[in-house]
C-alpha cells in the first residue's frame, strides 16, 4: 500500500532468464516491489546488475530468443499485463506505460521525419487525426522546450543534436498521457548540463501529467535529488529497498555502502580518497553459494558463503538482504 492506496504496479517474483549454449544466465531473479500513483522509484546498480532486463521485462519487449520471462507477475491496476494478449499488450505500451531508452539515436527511425515518428502514436492510442495529430505534435515539441517547433517537425533526428533527440523522445513517451513513465539511462549519453536540463524536464512532466515515474540509474546523484524510494540491485535481485533519506543517510546493505563511498561528494574534503568497491560483479551463469556479495564484502561472517540472504525489515518501510546489517555503516573517508 503506498499513501492508503493500492500501488499502480506490482511487480511479484519477476524471474526473467537468458538461455546459452554456456549456460544460463539469471539476469533478474526473484524481483519485488511496488510503485504508487505519483510516485518516483529509482533503480539503482552497476551494470549488469539487472536493472534495464527489470524494465523490459515489464514492457514484456525481452527478445526470445534468447531471453524469456520464466515466472513472476507485474500487475498493473490489478491487472497481470504478462499474461494478456499481446495485441492488449500493444495498447498498454505507449498508452499506459511509456519507455525512454538510453540512447534516442537508435530508438527513433533516422528515415521518418520527426512529426510522423510523433503522429504515428497519437493516431493510434488516442485515434486522432492526421491532422490533430500533427498539431498536438507541435505542442509537446514546445512543452519538452525544443525551439521553432513547427520547422523542427519537418526535420530528421540526425539534424538535431543528442539533447534534443532525448526531448523529442521524452515527448513520444508523454504523448498519450501515460500513467506510469521509465526512463532506462535517459541521460547517460549526455553532457551534465544538458542531463540536468532533462531529468529537469520529465519530473516537471510527471508532477504536471500526475505520471508515476522509474528512473533507472548508476548516478546516485540522480536519485538523491529526484527519487522519493531506492531499490538496489545486484547481481538479478533488489538488496536493498527504502526511502531515498535513509538509504542516504543510513545505509543497511554493504553493496549500497560501498556505491555511496565511491562517489565524490561536496561537502568531503578534496584530497579525501574514494573508497571504490573491490572485485567484480560475479559471472551471472556461475553464482557463488550464499550470498553474491561474499567476495567483494567488509562484512561477511561464515553464514554468508551457504545461505543466501532474504530482504528484511531493518526500519520503517526500510529492508535490507543482508545477514550483518546491523553492523553496516558509512565509513568515514581517511584524508590523503
Amino acid at each position: 500500500m503506498t499513501n492508503g492506496k493500492a500501488p499502480l504496479l506490482q511487480v511479484k517474483d519477476l524471474q526473467t532468464y537468458f538461455y546459452s549454449p554456456a549456460g544460463v544466465v539469471k539476469a533478474v531473479d526473484g524481483v519485488s516491489f511496488d510503485l504508487g500513483e505519483g510516485e518516483t522509484l529509482g533503480l539503482v546498480g552497476e551494470s549488469g546488475c539487472g536493472k534495464s532486463v527489470t524494465a523490459l521485462s515489464i514492457m514484456r519487449l525481452i527478445p526470445d530468443p534468447p531471453g524469456r520471462i520464466v515466472g513472476g507477475q507485474v500487475l498493473f491496476n490489478g491487472e497481470d499485463i504478462l499474461r494478456i494478449e499481446e495485441s492488449k499488450m500493444r495498447e498498454v505500451r505507449g498508452s499506459a506505460i511509456a519507455m525512454i531508452f538510453q540512447e534516442p539515436m537508435t530508438s527513433l527511425n533516422p528515415v521518418l521525419t520527426i512529426e510522423r515518428q510523433l503522429t504515428e502514436p497519437l493516431e493510434l492510442h488516442m485515434k486522432m487525426t492526421r491532422q490533430q495529430a500533427s498539431k498536438r505534435s507541435g505542442e509537446l515539441l514546445e512543452i519538452v522546450g525544443i525551439p521553432d517547433p513547427e520547422a523542427r517537425l519537418k526535420g530528421y533526428p540526425h539534424q538535431m543534436s543528442g539533447g534534443q533527440r532525448q526531448r523529442v523522445m521524452i515527448a513520444m513517451a508523454m504523448s498519450c498521457n501515460p500513467k506510469i513513465l521509465i526512463a532506462d539511462e535517459a541521460t547517460t549519453a549526455l553532457d551534465v548540463t544538458i542531463q540536468a536540463q532533462i531529468l529537469e524536464l520529465m519530473k516537471e512532466l510527471t508532477v504536471s501529467f500526475g505520471t508515476s515515474l522509474i528512473i533507472i540509474t548508476h548516478n546516485l546523484g540522480v536519485v538523491a535529488r529526484y527519487a522519493d524510494r531506492v531499490n538496489v540491485m545486484y547481481a538479478g535481485k533488489i538488496r536493498e529497498m527504502g526511502h531515498a533519506v535513509d538509504i542516504y543517510g543510513e545505509p543497511r546493505h554493504p553493496y549500497t555502502a560501498g556505491l555511496l563511498q565511491s562517489v565524490p561528494r561536496l561537502d568531503v574534503a578534496t584530497s579525501a580518497r574514494l573508497a571504490p568497491i573491490r572485485g567484480e560483479i560475479p559471472n551471472l551463469m556461475k553464482l557463488p553459494e550464499g550470498c553474491a556479495f561474499r567476495d567483494r564484502c567488509d562484512w561477511a561472517v561464515e553464514r554468508c558463503a551457504t545461505d543466501d540472504p532474504p530482504l528484511q525489515v531493518v526500519g520503517k518501510e526500510h529492508t535490507s538482504a543482508c545477514w550483518e546489517h546491523a553492523r553496516v555503516e558509512l565509513k568515514k573517508r581517511v584524508s590523503a
